[in-house]
């Protein structure tokens, strides 16, 4: 996706986000995000965080617990950028080995290194180590943090959901039908292991609590007040994604209500 991407447009492209820890190797995913930004011609940007259960856990090895999760996320993204200067490299972490490793095609500059972040610890990491900070939640007291514990003015990347359809009713139905998981609170999203246990726990979210995190239908006005919200809270780039069959309408939409209103 990312190889056909870098032919189809010039615009920056970031991975939102990759989990480089657990299913697959750091010095993996490292030789994978060089590719593409020779590919895309350094408009490549690395999103990490510390993952999914779901995702992960698949080789039986324990969901470690978020302290130990952002330690080897630490260490992961130590040996990216240990790969990206070149030469032979060699690694023996607490978490990690790399023997003898080198990456052969390299962009001009290391690929610079977006973390996520929902919760202060979250947040901190990605002011000690990221190039930038992702999130997708219009807080402005985390971009704050961000930015005070060593973020700056560093990038500060958001994304939401949208459900474009010809009403906000259908358009919650959809995003009701798609992704009611985008209701499930707190930390169950990192650590339930199956796609059953997500069903059992969105079985309890409502189609109103799905309408909070999405913007449904195609009025421009539910557009512009959320990307407003994630203007205010100190957000430089911000990442929509559409729910559902109607994505076409909503690049309509953007191209002819919203974006001119933006300049």
């Amino acid at each position: 996706m990312i190889g056909a991407l870098s032919q189809a447009t010039r615009l920056p492209i970031t991975t939102a986000v990759t989990c480089p820890m657990v299913r697959i190797h750091p010095a993996v995913i490292a030789q994978a995000a060089a590719t593409s930004a020779v590919l895309t011609e350094g408009r490549f940007r690395l999103g990490v965080g510390t993952g999914e259960a779901l995702n992960e856990h698949i080789f039986g090895d324990a969901w470690p617990e978020l302290d130990v999760r952002l330690e080897m996320l630490e260490e992961a993204v130590d040996i990216m950028r240990g790969l990206w200067q070149g030469g032979q490299y060699s690694h023996r972490g607490k978490h990690y080995t790399v023997e003898n490793a080198r990456i052969y095609t390299l962009p001009e500059t290391p690929v610079d290194i977006y973390v996520s972040g929902f919760g202060p610890k979250a947040v901190d990491s990605a002011a000690r180590i990221g190039d930038g900070y992702v999130s997708t939640m219009p807080d402005g007291d985390l971009v704050k943090r961000f930015r005070a514990n060593g973020g700056g003015q560093k990038i500060a990347q958001a994304g939401f959901k949208a459900a474009f359809a010809p009403t906000e009713d259908e358009g919650a139905r959809i995003a009701y039908e798609k992704w009611p998981n985008s209701g499930v609170p707190g930390e169950l999203s990192q650590v339930l292991p199956t796609p059953a246990h997500f069903e059992q726990a969105s079985s309890l979210v409502m189609r109103d609590m799905v309408k909070e995190s999405f913007v449904c239908g195609s009025d421009p006005a539910g557009h512009l007040d959320m990307i407003e919200q994630y203007r205010e809270a100190g957000f430089d780039e911000l990442y929509v994604a559409n729910a559902g069959p109607h994505y076409q309408g909503l690049f309509d939409l953007y191209a002819n209500e919203i974006l001119p209103k933006l300049k």
